[in-house]
């Protein structure tokens, strides 16, 4: 292996911090560039905010470290899309920002 074994300790640690940057990464350009990944772009969705705008820099890294949080948590923030009135993830409840189907 190029870095050696990562399986122990710190170079563990180092190497999901790292993944966890990249996928990081991946979902706020997505998110603040067309306001899609790819798997939205498949079911022709998209992430806007309270004006049906892209998501400002700021709200896109805010909502992945509450998506982290959430994941973190055993997905409470996603289970709670079950009891909210318009079924959103509470991420997106907190930061004011939607998932929404696009114009065909």
């Amino acid at each position: 292996m190029i870095a050696g074994d990562a399986s122990h300790d710190i170079k563990r640690l180092l190497l999901q911090l790292f993944l966890w940057l990249v996928l990081g990464a991946y979902f706020i350009r997505c998110w603040i560039k067309t306001g899609q990944t790819l798997a939205m772009q498949a079911w022709k969705l998209r992430l806007v905010n309270e004006q049906s705008q892209l998501l400002t820099m700021q709200q896109a890294i805010a909502r992945y470290l509450l998506t982290t949080l959430s994941m973190t948590f055993f997905g409470v923030g996603f289970l709670w899309a079950i009891v909210d009135k318009n079924n959103q993830f509470l991420h997106d409840r907190l930061l004011r920002c939607k998932v929404v189907a696009e114009a065909k």
